[in-house]
């Protein structure tokens, strides 16, 4: 996977938080980033922060330069995304396409599927910021990997090339695996915020600096008991 993993070009549908970070990733691997696309300005400062020079392309462009295409869009506009260009013609046989929505297995790629691509299910465990700062934050995570089983090695390989973890993920166990990711995230940003707005409300400045080390030990420990629990 390595030789030829160096020689990918990688085109990124999706200038939101998590494409132009795993874009960076991918091409600090040693990849070729050919292109991503960006409709807002905000998207499109992005894109330029974290890839600079690399040229935003309408999206057949885009899928025709590449050997990889990573799908960063909305969980809501995946399907429509994949279908669309399976009917305009625009995949191509072998073309590996890995999208990151933590909802879906491969299953929702099956139009791509059909013209002859590599189908990979990639989800990220972590809250992206859409900066550098991710990419540092990467290093410590795991990300969900589902794929056929023939091609699970090069999933797991392109998550440890992005500096992350793999954890396979089942295709039917996709839609509980993203129940516990948002449950995790949902509940630790209202608690945050709740104890935050608590502490600014009897005067206390700079609550989130007040509440760091509490948040990240608490956690900590919760997580240690967790993994003990499961050990035992």
């Amino acid at each position: 996977m390595s030789d030829r993993a160096g020689r990918l070009g990688v085109g990124i549908i999706g200038a939101g938080r998590v494409g132009p970070v795993l874009g960076a990733a991918l091409a600090n691997a040693g990849h070729a980033v050919v292109g991503i696309t960006a409709v807002s300005d905000a998207s499109r400062d992005r894109a330029e922060a974290l890839l600079p020079g690399v040229p935003i392309l309408d999206i057949p462009s885009l899928v025709e330069r590449s050997e990889l295409v990573l799908l960063a869009v909305p969980d809501d506009a995946l399907a429509e995304l994949v279908r669309g260009l399976a009917d305009a013609g625009v995949w191509q046989p072998g073309q590996l396409v890995v999208h990151t929505s933590p909802d879906s297995g491969v299953g929702v790629l099956a139009p791509a599927l059909a013209k002859g691509v590599i189908p990979l299910a990639i989800h990220p465990a972590m809250a992206f910021t859409g900066t550098s700062v991710d990419l540092s934050r990467l290093r410590d995570a795991y990300c969900a990997v589902t794929s056929p089983t023939p091609v699970l090695p090069i999933g797991q390989a392109l998550v440890v090339e992005m500096g992350a973890e793999p954890v396979v993920i089942a295709e039917a166990d996709r839609p509980a695996y993203a129940d516990a990711v948002r449950a995790a995230t949902t509940f630790s940003e209202a608690i945050v915020t709740q104890a935050a707005g608590t502490l600014s409300g009897i005067g206390v400045e700079h609550p989130g600096l007040v509440l760091g080390a509490l948040v990240r030990s608490a956690v900590d420990n919760a997580l240690t008991r967790v993994d003990g629990q499961q050990r035992l």
